[in-house]
């Protein structure tokens, strides 16, 4: 409604000028109508002539002038004058006077002449006034609060004072939707949050045993684990005055409005205590000083000192927690990380397979699933998922089930769902036999190297159908808590990877070797030359040969040298193209002696396109013997308990 009258309020306002400017004119048009009828009408007859002044004084000398009628303040006038020529007969002469002249006066009191002065009409002297301020009142007005709606929007011009204002949105109690029980397998960041929460409620409990919650809490963790939804949650819990905001809000164009904004913020929250502040990706503000090219002057520095200052200042500030969170904390700075700023660094990292359990059972409480589905297979099935993916997994599970008419979510919309977040979207069957066939080889030889090596992970599913960017694609399932890895399995790795060059090779020959193998390639230089400069897993012993590597950020590492010399590098270069090597004629070794199991699997892999690991193992079984792998199954708590 309001929007409304402001729309008419425009409209108005220019018909209003436009009426106002055509009623002046026309005002003055008729005054001057008004006038000339006036002149006319006071004369009983219209001049028959007009006379020049010099003229007209040679008449009232003469005699001939009987009387004489005066308007307009003086400027012209109407004369009676007797003509001897025609007899004596009395004529009407118009006469313009050069205004009311006190001689001419004079001239006619002494001749005995009679006149006459008559004022002009005019309207009153407030209406004069009021139709003169009328229309600059109106325009002044209408600008008034043409300006008044530009400030209200973004961005106006009556903002220009507001920059150094803080963006942050407030709440007096958060209404997210969220609570500690929507957030699930985040157990111990959920403990260390909830400690704050109480002392926000309960702060005598903490305080009578001499204790002091946190100032600050530092949420770290790869994305999609649940940082902002622990953040939610807190909102939700806490029940007091709410500030969220993301670090790249404190920076702008200008100079200075950063730490303007921080003031301002911390000036709200101190008004509001006790309160909560939430900053999200503080990366954004808090990176390292220092580091610029330029010098270290600038706006991002400056509003991080401002930052440092009021977290942790001369001032202090009690009653005000701030959570941050962020994925990088090797750019912050070491300032902010000290306690008394962030006195609390919280990991959340990506759940095991029992915090899996618990996000998928918040995810699926509004999907329907099959009865022989269980969330606990689909936990086993996602190893390295984050809640973001598991999520994503669910919602593409129901997208799929949605497409194909059905019910319920099934296993098989699972394993669908898995393979398009992981490898992408499905592409059309090859129907070129000769291409077909080729990555028929390809795929088979990593899954049959994966099987035959003993240190491999196990062969999950081997396809020829496109997905993304790949032509083929075979998956292993990797132990679910794989912290350490063995140098076997780095090993085996290698030759997994290098299986299906191996394949192309000995199958079609050195020459006829494709591009298929350009992304296997890679992952084997590095794997290779990380256990040579990292790991310490070469004939050059346990030391680490790894230069600085860092990423340059802002200048950061731009003109550092490496450590290592020449002759090391020489030396790490042999003993990558080494281990590379012994894998690969190990690799071409296994793929020949299985050369008649891997012609059995390519005939079976093109008619179906797609098999799983059991049913490849069970075939492969036939042909040789397979090792036994050592796999770690967790063990879930029982969901009745």
């Amino acid at each position: 409604m309001d929007k409304k009258w402001k729309v008419i309020a425009l409209w108005v306002l220019p018909i209003t000028i436009v009426v106002l400017i055509t009623w002046q004119i026309l005002g003055s048009a008729t005054n001057n109508q008004v006038n000339q009828t006036t002149t006319s009408t006071a004369s009983r007859n219209a001049p028959v002539a007009k006379i020049s002044y010099g003229r007209f004084l040679d008449y009232v000398k003469d005699g001939r002038v009987t009387s004489v009628d005066i308007y307009e303040g003086g400027r012209n006038a109407i004369v009676e004058s007797v003509d001897p020529e025609i007899d004596n007969r009395v004529q009407r002469l118009r006469v313009d006077l050069p205004g009311l002249a006190p001689e001419l006066v004079s001239s006619l009191k002494e001749e005995g002449i009679s006149f006459d002065i008559h004022p002009p009409k005019t309207a009153p002297a407030g209406v004069g006034i009021l139709g003169n301020l009328l229309f600059p009142i109106i325009l002044i007005g209408g600008l008034i609060l043409l300006s008044r709606r530009s400030n209200s929007m973004p961005g106006g011009p009556g903002q220009a004072m507001q920059f150094g204002k803080t963006k942050a949105r407030f709440a007096m109690e958060a209404e997210t939707g969220v609570k500690f029980d929507d957030v699930a397998g985040v157990n111990e960041a959920k403990q260390d949050l909830e400690e704050v929460v109480t002392f926000l409620k309960q702060p005598e409990r903490f305080t009578s045993v001499g204790a002091q919650i946190p100032r600050g809490v530092l949420l770290v963790g790869p994305p999609g684990t649940g940082k902002t939804l622990l953040a939610k949650a807190i909102a939700g819990e806490a029940g007091v005055p709410f500030f969220s905001l993301s670090g790249s809000e404190f920076v702008e164009m200008f100079v200075g409005v950063g730490a303007s904004r921080v003031r301002d913020l911390f000036k709200r929250a101190k008004e509001n205590s006790p309160c909560l502040i939430f900053i999200d990706e503080i990366d954004a503000v808090g990176r390292q000083r220092g580091a610029g090219i330029g010098g270290g002057n600038d706006e991002r520095e400056q509003t991080l000192n401002q930052l440092l200052t009021e977290m942790d200042g001369f001032e202090g500030n009690s009653g005000i927690i701030i959570i941050a969170a962020t994925n990088r904390p090797d750019v912050l700075d070491s300032a902010l990380m000290r306690p008394g700023r962030f006195d609390r660094q919280v990991t959340v990292d990506a759940p095991d397979i029992s915090g899996r359990l618990s996000i998928l059972k918040v995810h699926s409480r509004n999907k329907k699933l099959e009865k022989d589905l269980t969330l606990e297979s689909i936990a086993r099935r996602t190893p390295g998922f984050t809640g973001a993916d598991l999520a994503n997994l669910l919602n593409e599970a129901a997208i799929l089930t949605a497409r194909r008419r059905k019910n319920h979510i099934g296993l098989s919309e699972i394993d669908d769902a898995v393979d398009r977040i992981i490898a992408g979207m499905e592409g059309t069957p090859l129907v070129d036999g000769r291409s077909k066939r080729l990555i028929a080889y390809h795929e088979v030889g990593h899954a049959l190297i994966g099987s035959l090596v003993k240190d491999h992970d196990p062969v999950q599913k081997v396809t020829v159908i496109p997905r993304g960017q790949a032509q083929g694609l075979t998956w292993f399932s990797p132990d679910d808590d794989q912290t350490l890895i063995s140098r076997a399995q780095l090993k085996a790795r290698i030759m997994g990877a290098l299986g299906g060059r191996a394949a192309e090779d000995i199958i079609f020959g050195r020459e006829e070797v494709t591009t298929g193998a350009g992304g296997d390639v890679q992952m084997v230089a590095s794997m290779a030359r990380q256990m040579v400069t990292r790991f310490g897993m070469s004939s050059l012993g346990p030391v680490s040969l790894e230069g600085d590597s860092q990423e340059v950020f802002v200048g950061r590492s731009l003109m550092n040298t490496s450590d290592i010399s020449d002759e090391i590098s020489k030396q790490i270069d042999e003993q990558v193209r080494s281990i590379v090597k012994k894998c690969y004629e190990e690799t071409l070794e296994l793929v020949s002696k299985n050369r008649s199991a891997m012609d059995k699997l390519v005939e079976i892999l093109i008619e179906k396109e797609t098999m799983d690991g059991e049913e490849f193992c069970k075939i492969l079984s036939n042909f040789t013997d397979i090792p036994a792998k050592e796999r770690f199954i967790p063990v879930l708590p029982d969901p009745e308990k």
